[in-house]
């Protein structure tokens, strides 16, 4: 489908980033903590130590200032010098943060953070592309049992519905559809279970009525239309419907079926 990326930033801004949305905060203390290191890098215990007491007497004279703990800056730098000191007098020198195993485990746990976000990004992306691409398909008249369902799909439907587009009415449709008749993603039970907390009311009940048509032998397909607009109009009503005509077209228990057989 040719849709450029500027209406896909239009329709569903969150799939490339919001405009003006909240930056990650600043981590004074973590900017601290960098600076001591590439200042230390190379020092022996006794550089790194006056340099610690030369910092602590600096602070100690600004204490009083408004702003002479920004953030947490200053007391980060000085807790800092103060670890790589006691780390050299334990190990000796010079400093290599690159050694640091304190520095390395927080270096790991930076980019386990980073590859989570981007993980989550991606996601994001993947469900407004599948939103998009729903979208565009049920405008053009063209989502139907040819299109099977995908995980994730409840997700694009709920951006669609998020962003108030015409065609979730469409989508919601053909989702129904694909549940009644236990088609592409619903062809798992684990799914089918799942959709119940992940589908809307209305959208469950219209799957359940469709189904229960189903089972009548009559054709269910274009001619009952009239199903979606009962699931939006009440949706509890269509579904005790559904289960009334499950009920009557369940077959008879043996008990049942041999009574009937001596009237």
């Amino acid at each position: 489908m040719n849709t450029s990326d500027g209406w896909r930033s239009r329709r569903f801004p969150g799939a490339r980033g919001r405009a003006g949305a909240p930056r990650t905060p600043i981590d004074y203390a973590k900017v601290g903590r960098s600076s001591v290191r590439r200042r230390a890098r190379g020092m022996t215990h006794s550089e790194a130590a006056a340099l610690e007491e030369a910092e602590l007497h600096a602070h100690l004279d600004r204490r009083d200032e408004a702003a002479a703990d920004d953030g947490g800056h200053r007391g980060a730098e000085l807790a800092e010098w103060q670890r790589v000191v006691q780390l050299l007098a334990a190990i000796g020198g010079p400093y290599d943060p690159d050694t640091d195993v304190v520095v390395q485990e927080e270096l790991a746990e930076d980019r386990r953070r980073e590859e989570a976000e981007q993980q989550h990004r991606q996601g994001q992306q993947r469900v407004a592309d599948r939103a998009e691409e729903l979208a565009g398909l049920g405008g053009a008249g063209r989502l139907d049992r040819s299109v099977p369902s995908l995980a994730g799909d409840e997700a694009a439907r709920e951006l669609l519905d998020e962003n108030r587009d015409y065609r979730v009415a469409g989508v919601d449709a053909w989702l129904a559809r694909s549940l009644a008749e236990q088609s592409g993603h619903y062809a798992d039970l684990a799914a089918r279970t799942a959709a119940v907390g992940s589908l809307p009311v209305p959208v469950r009940a219209h799957a359940a009525l469709l189904a229960a048509l189903a089972r009548t032998g009559a054709p269910v397909d274009g001619d009952v239309e009239f199903v979606g607009r009962l699931a939006q109009a009440d949706p509890e009503a269509t579904g005790a419907l559904a289960a009334w005509l499950e009920r009557r077209l369940a077959p008879a228990e043996p008990a049942e079926a041999g009574r009937s057989g001596t009237l």
